[in-house]
């Protein structure tokens, strides 16, 4: 898990092949202005969902095996929960390869509180639990295949 703002992007684009297009994406448009739903940036391969949503008091932890996602609040607070997935038993647990979504029976370790354009870059190691808190928040999340 990465946390920082969203003007030091850059310093991470060696991180993985397919992150200096997300860079590019982001110098490119105003992502304040994009309007709610995915854009496609390489097909199958990475997008950026923008989406306004109510904050909550507990969710799932999560998980993705294909997929990285980097969430960019651009509106709002929003808490997200973490808990390294090799804490986490998984047993029962079953995985959604169409959304590439695993949901993890155990509860968050550590939070953390963002907004006002920072993101987070959750790996396929770091179990996620997001829109926590209270609110209403609006954020990007873009997913970058492995």
């Amino acid at each position: 898990m990465i946390l920082d703002s969203l003007k030091s992007f850059e310093r991470y684009i060696t991180l993985h092949e397919r992150f200096g297009k997300v860079y590019e994406f982001i110098k490119s448009h105003d992502l304040h202005s994009l309007e709610d739903g995915k854009h496609v940036i390489e097909e199958d391969n990475i997008w950026c969902t923008v989406s306004t949503s109510e904050a909550r008091e507990d969710a799932p932890l999560e998980v993705h095996d294909s997929f990285i996602d980097i969430h960019i609040v651009l509106e709002g607070t929003e808490i997200m929960g973490f808990r390294d997935r090799s804490g986490c038993l998984g047993v029962g647990v079953s995985y959604d390869e169409a959304s590439d979504t695993a949901l993890m029976k155990e509860s968050p370790e550590a939070y953390i509180s963002y907004s006002g354009d920072n993101f987070v870059i959750c790996f396929p190691q770091d179990s996620h639990a997001p829109l926590l808190g209270s609110g209403t928040v609006r954020k990007a999340v873009f997913k970058v295949r492995l």
